[in-house]
């Protein structure tokens, strides 16, 4: 009987690590990466063997159950559970060996498998099996669940890179499990003995046989590999605290084969062939899963093939003999790794976007790894179709085809009973269908709560009660991970939609892509934890926060799992009052890098900026929100009464600035910036102005406006050299001017915001009348204007005409001056992608512009830190400090001489002068400067 009482003292007691029973700690576990949600009583992040033994005890004595979980990202429920949850990831993430001699390393259950590959590849090694969250995914989670990924078809499943456990049983036992019967508890052997038989003929003879427990490994001919077998027990046998595994030679060089075939089945029916000419990967995908084919050969779908050679050229001439072999459509080789990693991520990616239909339909894991002989994909698929039709369902296959292991997320109805029974009934068929093929209910993914209850169809009763009394070989009181693989908890049992309200919510943002639901945009969230990685790879901006904290309270998956939480009402209480919502949304830049950078789209910087307009309504601010999210009031304020230079002056004075910044909210570490002596509105009045050309409008944001107008200056003089006539946009003698509503909208004060938009929009009418193009300088303002007003104004037409006429600078004279020859510049640059024109606008046209300037060198990712207000509130500067030094300031500091330091944004170029000491310019400033030297010449 579970005895809950004290429990929480006793744990803290004994345990050096965290021990969590608050909402949030618990709130963060209640899911994985499946359809399955439970919440456990507390949550402990153990510092070493030691601590995993005091927890072990402690529950034993109270009939507490134990769930491991590494990163979260299992795909059948297996890393949920009701009762302690042991968070490996926290302090149990170490590489304690790498012997290049024997090809093996000693890793602790917690670590992430690219940290093992990053140690390994200096010496020509790597782990052989790579999931597709290889960034998140750790070492103790893949032995658990026996993964596999890409590479499989060289070089197998985890267990085949197996080499000893240390283990802790339920009851204390420390165990080193190893072959010949290393380490195996008392009975295992006996057990096995005693069913020869049954284990010689009982288990499918596949490459990705996943399901069930691995006893056939145990058997005299295959060694007696306790190790082995313990692979894919999803941590119901023991907990693992300590692995050796083997490492493989990486190729030298790599090439890429990429296939194009009419459909995914004439994919599925080529891959077997391709076999016998030993690739590394043969992987496939259907064009459904692909958000843009450019890069791709043509087709309906394709098929990854990777192989490998001591030099390029031997790479290369396998690939272009597996392409001469193949029968497609069409065909891509490529060598260069840059290209390789881009053609990867998207297939990489699949696993999320494959949770939504072309359609945008949401779609859900639950089957999405069953495996058969691969030589039976072709005719399996086709079954497989046929039986998605029948029951008026639809998934698009994808996977390890060359082991003939499919992916699929079918868009089943888990939020009514009808649909709920109707994935029932699918589940049950599917399951029969697999079997007749030969096939494995799990090829990758394990069994957990998703598929266990059907191993009887795949395995017969006799070799699943085997399965139940090795169990009770390891775990005689059940308190491993109970409900999963043996006596599982129903299929259509505890899904994580059943707990969300019934009815829409009101919200004050239009969810397009939702259709108009909260509830369904905070379900966008499936769990793959992209936005856990340590480190933004390429020009990736998400999660920034993470990275710097570490904590999965502030990654987006994190955040996501709080409002889903908070909606469900069981463990956030309080709603959208909720204080632990807000703390974990607090440290969210708003940099929106998830809205691209997620493969299901998550917006977090929406999320947030909903919860806040909802959670201070009525109530009093932070200090904050009235001076920096009212910024363009206060400016427009100080334009008027022209007291620039009177607030500069004061603002250098220590006593008022440490005045003005604790009345604001401001950090005191910051400097406040100098407001421009004269507005660029002013500028543009006394100046001369083109009168012939193309009108452009040119928006003046409140940066430009107030803050930095020779960035506005700059890209007069730039427009007009290619021809363009620039004007300003309607205003009103009485002070009305337009305003996308940024600072309003980031800070949730998103009834004001829709007030100044709406003003904005009247003012624009003549404009959008026109259908004159709007330039807009400042990367979050055109970000704001092209994504925020029509989503926060969803029900006014006017929203997406000016949303659909905002254009970058550079997109402007790419659109609207195609001819025009910018000066040559020809240095060398460095900076940052402002992180909303990543994520929301696109830099295709300014890579091009600084290409035909002679701007050499790639710009950084991540985000700078300042993120608008974010790195200017009290209690934010360190983490925005830590954001600008993971990418944007070492490439600063590292930059030769001469080096142009480009930075778009505001923020970014604020955050480069205070903390690097340095002047970062927009493109249209280093343009205008080329044009004055070339016409100075």
């Amino acid at each position: 009987m579970t005895d809950l009482s004290g429990l929480e003292t006793e744990l803290r007691g004994v345990v050096r690590g965290e021990v969590g029973f608050d909402v949030t700690a618990r709130a963060l576990v209640t899911m994985d990466a499946s359809n399955y949600r439970r919440v456990p009583v507390g949550v402990v992040a153990p510092r070493d063997a030691d601590d995993v033994a005091a927890v072990l005890e402690v529950c034993r004595a109270r009939g507490v159950p134990v769930v491991a979980r590494g990163g979260g990202t299992s795909i059948a429920g297996q890393a949920t559970g009701t009762g302690v949850v042991l968070d490996f990831t926290r302090h149990m993430n170490g590489l304690l060996e790498l012997d290049p001699g024997t090809r093996t390393a000693v890793v602790q259950p917690g670590l992430v498998l690219d940290r093992l590959q990053e140690a390994a590849a200096p010496h020509g090694l790597r782990f052989g099996p790579d999931p597709s969250t290889h960034g998140r995914c750790t070492l103790g989670g893949m032995i658990g669940n026996n993964s596999c990924g890409s590479h499989s078809v060289a070089w197998g499943t985890t267990a085949d890179s197996v080499r000893e456990l240390s283990v802790i049983t339920a009851r204390g036992q420390r165990l080193r499990l190893g072959r010949d019967w290393a380490g195996a508890p008392d009975g295992l052997r006996a057990l096995v003995e005693g069913d020869l038989a049954r284990l010689r003929t009982g288990f499918p003879d596949l490459p990705r046989r996943i399901s069930g427990y691995a006893l056939d490994a145990l058997l005299p001919e295959k060694g007696a590999d306790v190790a082995r077998s313990f692979c894919g027990s999803e941590g119901t046998l023991g907990i693992l605290t300590e692995a050796v595994v083997g490492l493989v030679e990486a190729p030298r060089a790599r090439a890429l084969a990429v296939l194009g075939y009419g459909d995914e089945s004439g994919a599925a029916e080529a891959a077997a062939g391709l076999l016998p000419l030993g690739p590394l990967t043969v992987e496939g995908m259907a064009a459904d899963l692909v958000r843009s084919p450019a890069g791709l050969p043509k087709g309906g779908a394709w098929l990854f093939v990777e192989t490998g050679g001591e030099t390029v050229a031997e790479a290369r001439a396998r690939a272009e003999a597996i392409v001469r072999a193949a029968d497609v459509v069409d065909s891509l080789v490529v060598t260069d790794a840059a290209a390789q990693r881009a053609l990867w991520r998207i297939r990489e990616d699949a696993s999320g976007t494959a949770t939504r239909m072309p359609d945008g339909t949401e779609a859900w894991p639950g089957w999405e790894d069953c495996a058969v002989p691969p030589a039976r994909l072709g005719p399996y698929l086709r079954d497989f179709r046929a039986l998605l039709a029948a029951h008026g369902l639809r998934g698009t296959p994808y996977g390890h085809f060359g082991d003939g292991c499919i992916h699929v997320r079918i868009d089943f109805d888990l939020l009514t009973e009808a649909g709920i029974g109707r994935f029932r009934r699918f589940s049950e068929e599917l399951a029969d269908l697999v079997v007749a093929h030969g096939g494995s209910l799990s090829g990758e993914h394990g069994d957990g709560q998703a598929r266990a209850e059907l191993l009887p169809r795949m395995y017969g009763d006799e070799t699943v009660r085997l399965f139940e009394r090795a169990k009770a070989v390891w775990d005689p009181d059940d308190l491993l991970n109970p409900g999963m693989l043996v006596r599982p908890a129903p299929l259509d049992a505890d899904l994580r939609f059943s707990v969300l309200p019934r009815r829409p919510v009101d919200v004050a943002f239009g969810y397009p892509a939702d259709g108009g639901d909260f509830r369904a945009a905070v379900r966008r969230c499936v769990g793959v934890a992209k936005c856990r990685t340590s480190t933004a790879a390429g020009p990736a901006v998400m999660c920034p926060s993470f990275r710097v904290t570490g904590e999965e309270e502030h990654s987006t998956r994190g955040r996501a799992r709080l409002l889903h939480e908070m909606l469900a009402g069981e463990l956030v209480t309080d709603g959208w009052r909720s204080a632990e919502v807000r703390e974990a949304l607090d440290l969210c830049l708003s940099c929106k890098g998830c809205r691209s950078d997620c493969p299901v789209g998550v917006d977090m910087a929406t999320y947030k900026a909903e919860f806040l307009h909802h959670h201070y309504a009525g109530r009093r601010r932070p200090a904050a929100h009235y001076s920096m999210g009212r910024l363009p009031v206060w400016l427009r304020w100080v334009a008027r009464t022209r007291t620039a230079p009177l607030l500069n002056r004061l603002a250098a004075v220590g006593l008022f600035a440490r005045a003005g910044k604790r009345l604001g909210g401001i950090a005191p570490e910051r400097e406040i910036p100098r407001v421009a002596p004269e507005t660029f509105s002013r500028w543009w009045r006394r100046r001369k102005r083109r009168t012939t050309g193309e009108p452009l409008v040119l928006w003046p944001d409140t940066f430009t406006e107030h803050l930095s107008p020779s960035v506005g200056q700059a890209a007069v003089r730039v427009l007009e050299d290619a021809g363009l006539r620039v004007v300003p946009p309607p205003s009103r003698p009485s002070g009305g001017q337009v305003c996308c509503g940024l600072t309003y909208v980031s800070t949730g004060q998103l009834d004001r915001a829709r007030a100044v938009l709406r003003r904005t929009l009247d003012l624009m009418e003549p404009v959008l009348r026109e259908g004159a193009p709007v330039v807009v300088l400042e990367p979050s303002c055109a970000a704001a204007l092209r994504g925020d007003l029509p989503e926060l104004l969803h029900d006014d037409p006017r929203a997406a005409r000016l949303a659909s006429a905002v254009l970058t600078f550079a997109e402007a004279l790419r659109r609207h001056a195609p001819d025009w020859t910018p000066p040559a510049v020809d240095r060398p640059v460095v900076g940052q992608t402002h992180c909303h024109q990543h994520a929301v606008l696109g830099d295709t046209a300014d890579r091009a512009l600084r290409e035909s300037a002679g701007l050499t060198g790639e710009l950084s990712g991540g985000c700078c830190g300042l993120a608008g207000n974010f790195g200017f509130e009290a209690g934010h500067f360190e983490v925005s400090k830590a954001c600008a030094e993971e990418q944007l300031l070492p490439s600063v500091r590292d930059a030769a001489e001469g080096t142009v330091i480009l930075a778009d944004g505001f923020s970014c170029r604020t955050q480069l002068e205070q903390l690097a000491g340095v002047r970062g310019r927009h493109l249209a400033e280093v343009l205008a400067e080329g044009l004055q030297k070339e016409k100075g010449s």
